[in-house]
């Protein structure tokens, strides 16, 4: 990691997740139960790991109750190294809704995807719809130290979406981190203020990185890929991806 205007954040960070592990007693410990995932990217033929969480609601209110807000399925997930923060306890720990830490502090409610890392989401029988403006929100952990925006920690990487599982089309993540903010269609840059809950996915109140799939010419989307960037120093570390407008199967 090379010095710059962003590495007493880095510093700030780290002490940050060290001293939560602590108290909180998070040392990367699995869910009771968790299952394992499967390793190599989506597309590879890998089975998925499903967690049903039909009945959550949200995305804009008025769906109907089998709409889920939240992945359900993790799958696939290939790790990239030099990280491993919360890898022993998938899938659970990327499935349903995020655990922010509001505006200044980071959730440790996550999995790092390693140097290059990326994992491959799906939300059951729900579809992401292309609506009226977002459709989809990636939670990572960024955080802006003392609520100053032009010092928000970022940890970015490149989000990618597909109908069918097999082909997948990207947002542009051309961003460096090493600049300010802000960093375009990059998730790891908005902090997450929804901690826990069903929803309604909504941008403005539950924070993330907003993505619209008209960006990127599709009506619809089951499958959300993140990808870690591996030409930057820092690492992407996932919360959960949440829906602004679903679709349900009958």
């Amino acid at each position: 990691m090379e010095w710059n205007r962003r590495s007493g954040v880095w510093l700030g960070r780290w002490l940050a997740v060290a001293l939560g592990q602590a108290a909180l007693g998070l040392g990367g410990c699995a869910e009771p139960g968790a299952a394992g995932v499967t390793e190599g990217g989506a597309g590879h033929g890998g089975a998925a790991v499903h967690v049903s969480l039909t009945g959550g609601g949200g995305g804009g209110g008025g769906e109907p109750s089998g709409c889920d807000a939240f992945a359900t399925d993790v799958v696939s997930a290939a790790f990239g190294p030099g990280q491993s923060f919360g890898q022993d306890a998938m899938p659970g720990i990327v499935l349903g809704p995020p655990h922010g830490g509001g505006v200044a502090s980071g959730s440790l409610d996550v999995v790092s995807l390693g140097d290059g890392g990326q994992i491959t989401l799906a939300f059951g029988d729900t579809a992401i719809v292309d609506g009226p403006g977002a459709d989809f929100v990636v939670f990572e952990n960024p955080f802006e130290p003392l609520g100053d925006p032009d010092l928000v920690f970022a940890e970015l990487g490149t989000v990618a979406v597909s109908a069918d599982g097999v082909t997948f089309v990207a947002f542009p993540c051309t961003a460096d981190d090493t600049a300010p903010p802000p960093y375009g269609a990059c998730a790891g840059w908005h902090p997450v203020l929804l901690d826990g809950g069903a929803g309604p996915v909504d941008p403005a109140t539950s924070g993330g990185d907003a993505f619209d799939l008209a960006d990127v010419g599709l009506a619809e989307a089951r499958f959300v890929r993140v990808v870690d960037r591996p030409d930057l120093a820092s690492v992407l570390d996932l919360d959960a991806v949440g829906i602004v407008h679903p679709s349900c199967a009958p």
